[in-house]
């Protein structure tokens, strides 16, 4: 029998002094849940992965790059992200929580 693990996607979710903070909630052959827990003060690095990527803004407002298109996102907003695009988070509020899906 497989064990039932339950918590809540808001506990523990302080931010970080700096960067990001991130944590497996689930993981299964091709896919891995990740909770992300943002500071304001974040590495602005050029991100490309192996693996698709959606994602949506629990709480709080970010901005990303994705080529040459900018996107404002707020609570409850969601994206898609294909393997090898080039992207970039540019801002993030204090306190900000996603949840991503990588699938791949």
């Amino acid at each position: 029998m497989i064990p039932l693990h339950c918590s809540n996607i808001y506990h523990d979710s302080t931010p970080p002094s700096e960067g990001e903070r991130f944590e497996t909630l689930f993981k299964s052959k091709n896919v891995e849940i990740i909770r992300i827990v943002s500071s304001s003060t974040i590495d602005q690095e050029v991100m490309c992965q192996e693996e698709d990527e959606w994602f949506i803004m629990i709480e709080g407002s970010a901005t990303i790059m994705m080529g040459d298109m900018k996107r404002e996102l707020v609570k409850g907003d969601y994206c898609f992200i294909e393997a090898k695009q080039v992207h970039q988070v540019l801002r993030v509020e204090e306190g900000s929580v996603w949840l991503a899906v990588h699938i791949g």
